[in-house]
């Protein structure tokens, strides 16, 4: 079972010698091709293992020359990729950054509860009425230490292993790559999506039962021009 980053590492150059013909590897190299693999496989798919929580103050939004408050997003987070943000407890609607800024150059006072994101930053209303910590939930990259000690663990240890096999195989792909050996490398890659996708289908097995929330309010659409509601847009019988 591989569960470490030591693991992994004496695992790529077990394989690694008994199936190339270069007589040496260096921790560099070999280091190197952990550390790709590792980023590979975590984002290859939107895993619930990489998924993450941070907070910080509201104070700590900053307005932006353009009068928006900006956050600036988690080292390690990847773009676009908050999903939900809240600020004192309450939910911030995530709108298309073009239309978020149409919608406040045409409704300069407006309170609504609306941000965007753009590359690494995220833009908040600056006129809501809100206050306290911000929280988001989104997707990171995690960081592999290839000199980690062997009780170090990676995200996929003992929920999704085959992950950290896959790790391994591309790594194999990377270096049978090097050593111009096209056929090999292809089949290590292919190996290792074919884990993936099998671990993925697992996940999705997992999550088929998640219900919604009995909530009305979560299905309705903002129109985020006219700063109103669908159901508010179209009433039964407004013509009559």
């Amino acid at each position: 079972m591989l569960f470490s980053p030591t693991d992994i590492k004496t695992e790529i150059l077990v394989r690694l010698g008994a199936s190339t013909t270069l007589a040496y590897y260096t921790d560099a190299i070999i280091h190197d091709w952990m550390t790709q693999s590792y980023r590979w496989v975590c984002g290859y798919k939107k895993w619930p293992q990489t998924e993450a929580r941070i907070s910080t103050t509201f104070a700590s939004l900053v307005a932006g020359e353009d009068g928006y408050l900006i956050g600036v997003y988690p080292e390690g987070w990847k773009a676009d990729s908050i999903r939900l943000l809240t600020i004192g407890g309450e939910k911030i609607q995530k709108t298309n950054f073009y239309k978020f800024r149409d919608f406040l150059e045409d409704n300069s006072g407006s309170d609504e509860k609306i941000y965007a994101d753009h590359g690494r930053e995220y833009y908040v209303n600056p006129n809501i009425d809100l206050s306290g910590t911000v929280t988001a939930w989104g997707q990171y990259t995690p960081l592999l230490d290839p000199d980690g000690a062997s009780t170090d663990r990676t995200v996929f240890t003992e929920n999704g292993e085959e992950a950290n096999e896959a790790v391994v195989l591309r790594a194999l792909a990377i270096a049978h790559e090097r050593e111009k050996k096209l056929q090999e490398s292809i089949a290590y890659l292919t190996q290792a999506k074919d884990l993936l996708e099998t671990l993925w289908q697992k996940i999705q097995a997992e999550q088929f039962a998640y219900q919604t929330a009995d909530d009305e309010g979560m299905w309705k659409r903002l129109d985020v021009l006219g700063g109103a509601t669908r159901d508010d847009l179209f009433r039964r019988d407004q013509f009559y």
